[in-house]
């Protein structure tokens, strides 16, 4: 990373010394909420934000602050610089010993933690992530997913974050929640083993099957989807990454929540401050930085409602540090004209910018089913030429 240029714009008449601080560097997720922060930690105020990405993946990040008392911009670079080079290392990943993470596994795991790597057929690979692959397979004559973690990257990995996974799909049983069937916590082999959804993901689905989708069956899915997040937010569970590519679909088209490499249990004093999950989908409170709470995955939910409808990738005109700085100014995506009144006005209030006016997942079920309940009665009298 590197600091381009910093100089003093203009001083107000209460004699506040405002600057502009350009940051260059490489486009990588979760940028913008990382620079925020480091401006926020040596005491300046963001007055605006601009985002600018160039064709080579580079970003060019602008920012006007207030808050650094001194006209001059040397004790300032310095200040900078100096938060860059203590903060590079951690957004790079930080580094853990295979030693922690067994370490936090250990006094996690159970008996029947442990899955029996003889008895475990790996087969095709579906999918490669950060720093895993997904491969489908057996267990025990069961259809299985496998999420083995790569040994070149185990040490990359946050001690916790596989643990975190482990144990929260260790605590959760829901019809809406992948089913968890066991792991291997040991290195060089550490992996999580899932029910195998033989129909992929939700996006792919809508995608492929978008001009014949009734209205009726989205409705089915987002139930699916409003059921197993109220399930784990009873649980005290926050997903932190709600998504369409991030809900699976069994052989039946029954939709479950997946993917809980960032959900955590909910802070005993009820708010979170860490920025994680994808800026697309992502609620202004956790782009901002500011303490959140489960209300993050109702924003996120809205928008998995607009991807349903339309088939499109949220703000798909834009980089997603882009959509994020227009998410902080209270920009959405645009609704279409066709789309169910009584879905628009939920949607618009699960995407609110307030969390505290965003209506739970147990409220938010209520209202789909009677929506539902509408939708097929009127398909049903159309059906029949009534």
């Amino acid at each position: 990373m590197r600091l381009i240029d910093m100089g003093m714009l203009f001083r107000q008449k209460v004699t506040v010394p405002v600057h502009e601080v350009i940051f260059s560097t490489v486009d990588k997720p979760k940028l913008l909420s990382q620079l925020s922060a480091l401006l926020s930690d040596i005491g300046l105020n963001i007055r605006e934000a601009h985002v600018f990405s160039t064709f080579d993946g580079y970003s060019l990040d602008v920012f006007v602050v207030d808050g650094w008392q001194e006209e001059g911009t040397e004790g300032l670079h310095e200040a900078i610089s100096n938060a860059i080079e203590r903060s590079e290392g951690s957004w790079s990943g930080s580094a853990h010993s295979q030693s922690a993470i067994e370490n936090i596994l250990s006094a996690q795991a159970s008996g029947n933690l442990e899955i029996d790597r003889r008895l475990l057929k790996i087969g095709e690979k579906i999918t490669s992530g950060s720093f895993g692959d997904l491969f489908h397979g057996t267990y025990l004559g069961q259809d299985v997913a496998i999420k083995i973690l790569r040994s070149e990257h185990i040490n990359e990995v946050p001690a916790n974050e596989f643990a975190q996974e482990v144990e929260i799909l260790r605590e959760v049983q829901h019809s809406n929640v992948v089913h968890f069937v066991g792991a291997c916590t040991k290195s060089p082999h550490m992996f999580i083993v899932t029910e195998y959804m033989s129909e992929g993901s939700l996006y792919d689905y809508i995608r492929m099957h978008h001009e014949s989708l009734k209205l009726s069956q989205l409705l089915k899915f987002a139930l699916d989807i409003s059921k197993g997040m109220q399930y784990l937010h009873h649980n005290n569970i926050i997903h932190r990454d709600l998504k369409t590519a991030n809900l699976l679909m069994d052989k039946e088209n029954a939709v479950k929540v997946a993917d809980f490499g960032v959900a955590r249990f909910q802070s005993q004093g009820g708010i979170m401050t860490a920025e994680t999950g994808t800026y697309r989908w992502m609620a202004p409170e956790v782009i901002n930085h500011q303490p959140y709470d489960q209300k993050v995955d109702v924003f996120s939910f809205a928008i998995v409602i607009w991807e349903m409808v339309t088939a499109k990738v949220p703000y798909g005109n834009m980089t997603p540090l882009q959509a994020a700085l227009g998410v902080r100014q209270g920009l959405r995506p645009e609704i279409p004209q066709d789309m169910h009144p009584k879905l628009v006005e939920l949607m618009q209030r699960c995407w609110d910018t307030d969390a505290a006016k965003r209506p739970p997942f147990s409220e938010i079920t209520i209202e789909l089913e009677n929506i539902l309940q509408e939708v097929q009665s009127s398909e049903a009298s159309s059906s029949s030429g009534g």
